[in-house]
């Protein structure tokens, strides 16, 4: 059973927008961040967006100004609205939940990926 399951990419032109989803499973207690990470062909995966259970968020600079995460606690699901898209945002959007225990230690949950694909 998939554990964080994502939906929302797609193909849109420059300029376009595109909102992903990221449910995360009720199994999956003490979520603390949850985010959203790309990898576009031949790059390594990088963050791009960052959101607390307190609603602090993190954003790489490409993605400032243009892309907004949110999320709702009550249903385990982060969201990530990407506006005025460039053809470098192309790149498989991978959703990210990270579990907390007691002492802080940590473990982090992946889903499986969605293309994001942007045209000039």
């Amino acid at each position: 059973q998939a554990q964080l399951v994502e939906s929302g990419g797609g193909l849109v032109q420059a300029g376009g927008s595109l909102r992903l989803s990221c449910a995360a499973s009720a199994s999956i207690l003490n979520i603390n961040t949850m985010g959203w990470y790309r990898q576009a062909p031949g790059k390594q995966r990088e963050l791009v967006a960052t959101i607390t259970r307190g609603r602090t968020t993190n954003y790489a600079d490409s993605v400032k100004g243009r892309f907004t995460i949110s999320r709702d606690n009550v249903k385990n699901t982060v969201y990530l609205q990407m506006n005025t898209l460039k053809p470098e945002d192309t790149a498989v959007y991978y959703c990210n939940a990270q579990r907390t225990y007691a002492l802080g230690a940590t473990t982090d949950y992946w889903g499986q990926g969605t293309q994001v694909t942007v045209s000039s």
